[in-house]
């Protein structure tokens, strides 16, 4: 291995302190010039001064000088926004056109399925007036602020988060903000935190197909868009709705979700479908995508979710979900290159 490489995974897997987490992570180094035995390297200056920039200095030094040819380090701090450090793979839009169907429980399961596959995730709660992933994964501390942004808050299992109730003085502040306030709060979740390098970002949107949806359709990079509904009809007309709005968008549907699609019964081994027929396989339909999880009306998860647990839920769903849409995403982009090629 060259020694520029050796340098570079060196300096990914030091901690920022007092950050929770990694240079790599954050994206933090911005050049590095290596030569006669002397590196010389810009860092973002992020919030660090005095004792945690002086500690960061001596991890660095202690760690790069166990490489061989390294005599001198210098080390410089540059003024960095958050566009310019994030680096994030893909960006996953949960989306519903109507409320209550269990779009925030579906975006924490697929965050907490790619954390376990190995991923590194974001999740961006796009649901300003009715935000709910903090409480699910129990977060409540402060953002830290630092000279051009705010960090996100890590989960237990290291999943960065940004919410309005993460900055509010009290969880159940109400947010009684115009659309267009509440679409310029998006745009600075997405612009002014520092989300460094994701592998996956997962936006919870809030229902319906105005402002906010039409904000993140138009202003964010958006992946793809993972659509939630339960059985009822009355639901699935409405999501057909947001079928049709994400089309106009020009924006792929990765795949589809049917939340509380039934209740099982262990005793009996029975499933009864307490809000009527599936329609999991027609809304794939609607949607030209397949239908990535029939997840269950579960007392376990719900239960674990008001406590602020989602991530110990233990069920093949999460591993599914995950599967399923970076399966998805797959397929698309190789269907795309298929197309360019053609097109050439």
């Amino acid at each position: 291995m060259i020694i520029e490489e050796q340098i570079r995974l060196a300096l990914d897997d030091i901690s920022v302190p007092g950050f929770e987490r990694s240079l790599g992570s954050l994206n933090m180094v911005r050049s590095a010039k290596f030569s006669d035995h002397s590196l010389k390297f810009e860092l973002a200056g992020l919030v660090m001064v005095g004792l945690p920039r002086q500690v960061l200095e001596v991890r660095i030094d202690k760690e790069l000088k166990k490489l061989p040819g390294i005599d001198q380090i210098e080390v410089t701090y540059v003024e960095s926004k958050p566009t310019e450090l994030n680096a994030i793979g893909q960006v996953i839009a949960v989306m519903s056109g109507k409320g209550g169907v269990g779009k925030s429980l579906v975006s924490g399961l697929i965050a907490t399925g790619l954390k376990r596959q190995g991923y590194s995730v974001g999740v961006l709660d796009a649901d300003i007036t009715g935000p709910s992933i903090p409480r699910m994964f129990g977060i409540a501390e402060k953002p830290i602020v630092c000279q051009n942004g705010v960090l996100p808050v890590l989960t237990a299992s290291g999943i960065a988060v940004m919410s309005i109730n993460l900055i509010l003085d009290k969880e159940d502040e109400a947010v009684v903000w115009r659309g267009p306030l509440i679409a310029n709060a998006i745009t600075q979740f997405w612009e002014e935190v520092y989300w460094g390098k994701l592998d996956y970002l997962i936006v919870d949107l809030p229902p319906g197909t105005a402002d906010v949806p039409l904000t993140v359709l138009q202003s964010i990079p958006v992946s793809g868009v993972v659509m939630v509904f339960t059985p009822q009809e009355l639901t699935a007309m409405i999501v057909r709705k947001a079928v049709k709005m994400v089309h106009e968008m020009d924006k792929r549907i990765i795949g589809v979700v049917e939340n509380m699609s039934y209740l099982y019964l262990d005793d009996i081994d029975r499933k009864i479908e307490i809000f009527g027929t599936s329609r999991g396989e027609e809304m794939a339909a609607v949607a030209g995508a397949p239908l990535l999880a029939q997840i269950p009306i579960d007392p376990r998860l719900a239960r674990l979710c008001d406590e602020g647990r989602i991530e110990e839920y233990q069920s093949e769903l999460t591993g599914q979900l995950a599967d399923g849409i970076t399966e998805s995403l797959s397929r698309d982009e190789g269907q795309e290159a298929s197309h360019d090629r053609i097109r050439e």
